[in-house]
């Protein structure tokens, strides 16, 4: 005899939420390795928290890493290089950083996709008015319109398109940008590290931000450290680049690069 059911609510499955479903499929035939760091983001936090008070204007910490992202991987370019059908790697010029933002569409919250393209040939406040606009806006932009439609799309379809894009850089850089950056921290207070799906050569994770003591000019003080996830495909980024990569994303980060410009 059947037990009678609990009390439960049932809803439709957010369509919004297949891509997400088709890049943990293909995610899981990638070689990627994770990386988990602390930076130190007491001088930037500090640099945006003066802007404000004498501004009133809030400026985007997101948009401060993307920077410092784009001048890291400028010197490396291999960093978000991918290969193509001939087995050859693609190097590409321009930066262009797919990063997700959280907004309100018919009075919910929902997360929506963002490209910002030749980010290292960007200033910090280009990228900063940028972001506030897609904010702002963010139906009227191009990904919101092909997530949309994307969406609609038989599962098998959208598995097919995904096969050729990854066959093509040139295709992948169009609709999937060539590095990937998301933030979890921001939804929550205190530390901690995500470990991501990615689908890129490159993905940069941010997690929390918390205080701690820190070593500075051989004294202990309070400082604040962003966790931070470096994910890279281990097919094209050996362990020693990576590394490299890695010292010079923290330095620009501790620098406060790019806002006291």
């Amino acid at each position: 005899m059947m037990s009678k059911l609990a009390a439960h609510t049932v809803l439709p499955f957010p369509r919004i939420r297949l891509p997400m479903v088709d890049g943990g499929r293909m995610a899981r035939q990638k070689h990627t390795v994770h990386g988990l760091v602390e930076f130190d983001v007491t001088l930037a936090r500090e640099a945006i928290r003066q802007h404000k008070l004498q501004t009133g204007e809030t400026l985007s910490f997101t948009a401060f890493i993307i920077a410092c992202l784009a001048q890291a991987i400028d010197v490396n370019k291999r960093m978000h290089a991918y290969r193509d059908w001939r087995n050859r790697l693609i190097l590409f010029d321009d930066v262009d950083v797919n990063t997700l933002f959280e907004v309100e569409a018919d009075g919910k919250k929902t997360i929506r996709p963002h490209i910002l393209r030749s980010v290292n040939k960007k200033t910090f406040r280009e990228l900063h008015e940028e972001i506030r606009a897609f904010q702002r806006e963010h139906k009227s932009s191009r990904e919101a319109k092909f997530i949309d439609w994307f969406v609609l799309l038989p599962g098998f379809v959208r598995r097919l398109f995904y096969w050729a894009l990854f066959k093509n850089p040139h295709l992948l850089k169009e609709y999937y940008g060539t590095v990937m950056m998301t933030a979890v921290g921001m939804f929550g207070d205190g530390g901690g590290w995500a470990i991501p799906t990615s689908n890129h050569t490159l993905q940069l994770t941010l997690g929390g931000i918390v205080k701690k003591p820190g070593v500075v000019e051989d004294r202990i003080q309070v400082r604040e450290y962003l966790s931070v996830t470096v994910s890279f495909d281990h097919d094209i980024i050996d362990g020693a680049p990576a590394a490299r990569f890695t010292q010079r994303l923290k330095e620009l980060i501790e620098s406060s690069y790019s806002l006291c410009d």
